[in-house]
């Protein structure tokens, strides 16, 4: 829940905007003195459109602790400044921030120091740290040597340059429990799964007793529980749910079907007569893979086994769009700033390479090294990191992401980022000509044989679709597309609207308008792409228009 406080014209009619935009958004009517705090106590975050001096005051009274007040945003009266004044990482005002900024128009003010730097706080990665967190930060940012220690590969964000091998201050990442010092902070992955078998009625103190036993007897931080695991016949036992309540943990629960197909040390007869399977504890932690690192403990009405599971690295297949900056995609920009590793063609790096968080260790190539990048990306993935694959336009469509999924296995996370392709970059510029059913074929045959491509364009022609060439014309391949603009011609009327769209969304674009009858193919090459109307495609004062299948009114 967002709480929208304003109290003049101006910035009711801003926080009307944002209600309009985001449902978890309320606005609060009354003097400020009596908004703030009402909304302080409903709501997870404050907006306020009063002056930053104003809003300190008003909240300072209100303040108890990092980890539970709200996030605090401040707008200024001309919508011109989003300011986070608290809670810039613990509770998400920074992008909170960037978020009314982006609805505003106005400009998101960085507070933060390691936001300011382009370097990941370490209390913003999603896991628990302790120890001597503001120490250690504060090291990194003043770029003092910071030794880096963990137990495995996981996919964080880029660290500086001076986080390594030495340093009189530590980041550790590891799921066992170690001294720390004061100058030591510990990022707790969540490496560890709690698989809990139960009677019923087992008492909820029981349970949990066994389940911190468990972990201390094994050196393991409660911290680096990802979940507890049980049998879908247990999904609702009392006792097992108030024990992930009270510890803030999900219950995930699996089919005695499947958890029976899961070899342990230690099966029961006993678990087989009653929920179907011989093991419950044991099974449910390896149910998703890993290694038992605590083997079935037991008391009088529970069992207990840990589980720790092998990280599993990211690749996330991004779209940089057309080549404007701002058809470039905020998750697109969130997902280079998440990443360790960069790989892609070397002059898409160079288009973000100010993006990237400093320490991103950057795999770039030049043309025609596309299974080479793939295959880059996917290993980067399965040794644990973080990893970005970009390319222009949208990665599913003549890009990287098909490659790269050819040889990607179950055991990586993929994540895809959609782009703005240069087909609907081209078509903005002419205006609608995309408005009905049309087909986007390559004339390029490096990768497919002319015969395959032409059936496809005789298929177009043949269906009336508009279409959009890629790759329509180079030095060595200056042919096809006369072909292919003869295919249709057979099809369609001779006044049928061509474009031929150079650099779309670049400084140097260019559009080039004419018809079946009329264009000049020198104008087309790598850098454009080339939109054909269909049968009803018309110019509309200077637009080339296709209908949406309705009767033609022009």
């Amino acid at each position: 829940m967002i709480g929208l406080i304003a109290v003049t014209a101006a910035g009711r009619a801003a926080a009307g905007r944002l209600s309009a935009a985001w449902p978890e958004a309320r606005c609060y009517d009354g003097p400020a003195a009596v908004a703030v705090p009402l909304a302080w106590q409903e709501c997870d975050a404050l907006v306020c459109f009063l002056a930053a001096g104003a809003t300190v005051r008003l909240i300072a009274p209100l303040l108890e602790s990092k980890a539970t007040d709200p996030a605090v945003v401040a707008v200024d009266e001309a919508t011109r400044w989003a300011v986070p004044l608290l809670g810039g990482h613990a509770r998400d005002a920074n992008d909170l921030a960037r978020r009314v900024a982006e609805m505003l128009g106005a400009e998101p003010v960085v507070t933060t120091a390691t936001d300011a730097r382009g370097v990941p706080g370490l209390d913003t990665l999603g896991w628990p740290v302790q120890g001597a967190v503001a120490a250690v930060s504060r090291a990194i940012l003043d770029g003092e040597p910071v030794r880096f220690e963990a137990d495995a590969t996981w996919p964080l964000p880029a660290l500086p340059p001076n986080v390594g091998a030495t340093g009189a201050v530590r980041l550790l990442v590891t799921d066992r429990l170690v001294d720390v010092d004061a100058s030591t902070a510990v990022l707790r992955p969540p490496a560890l799964v709690v698989g809990i078998g139960a009677s019923r009625g087992a008492p909820a103190d029981e349970i949990e007793q066994l389940v911190v036993a468990a972990l201390a007897g094994a050196a393991l931080s409660p911290l680096s529980v990802r979940h507890v695991a049980t049998v879908d016949a247990k999904a609702g036992e009392p006792g097992i749910v108030e024990v992930a309540k009270r510890r803030g943990w999900v219950v995930v629960t699996h089919p005695a079907e499947r958890l029976a197909a899961v070899a342990v040390p230690n099966p029961s007869a006993a678990a087989l007569e009653a929920v179907g399977t011989p093991s419950v504890a044991e099974a449910s932690a390896l149910a998703q893979g890993g290694v038992l690192v605590v083997s079935k403990q037991k008391s009088a009405h529970a069992t207990v086994a840990v589980a720790r599971l092998r990280p599993r690295g990211r690749l996330a297949l991004i779209g940089l769009g057309p080549g404007a900056r701002d058809l470039l995609t905020p998750r697109a920009i969130d997902e280079l700033r998440r990443a360790s590793v960069i790989v892609g063609l070397d002059q898409y790096v160079a288009q973000v390479a100010d993006l990237l968080r400093p320490g991103a260790r950057v795999l770039a190539s030049g043309m025609g090294a596309e299974e080479a990048r793939a295959r880059d990306a996917v290993e980067g993935a399965r040794a644990g990191h973080a990893v970005a694959l970009i390319g222009s336009g949208d990665a599913g469509v003549y890009a990287m992401a098909s490659p790269a999924l050819e040889f990607a296995g179950d055991d990586i996370d993929v994540v895809g980022v959609p782009g703005i392709t240069a087909n609907l970059a081209a078509a903005a510029l002419l205006g609608a000509p995309l408005g009905h059913d049309h087909a986007v074929i390559s004339l390029s045959d490096l990768h497919t044989p002319w015969d395959a491509i032409e059936r496809r364009v005789r298929a177009a022609a043949g269906g009336d679709f508009v279409v959009t060439f890629y790759n329509p014309r180079s030095r060595g391949r200056d042919w096809q597309l006369a072909k292919a603009l003869g295919i249709l011609a057979g099809h369609r009327p001779p006044g049928t609207p061509v474009a031929i769209v150079r650099e779309a969304s670049r400084p140097d674009e260019s559009v080039h308008l004419g018809t079946l009858a009329d264009v000049d193919i020198e104008d087309a090459d790598m850098r454009s792409v080339v939109i054909v109307g269909n049968s009803n495609t018309r110019i509309v004062a200077g637009r080339v228009v296709t209908p949406r299948g309705y009767r033609w009114l022009g």
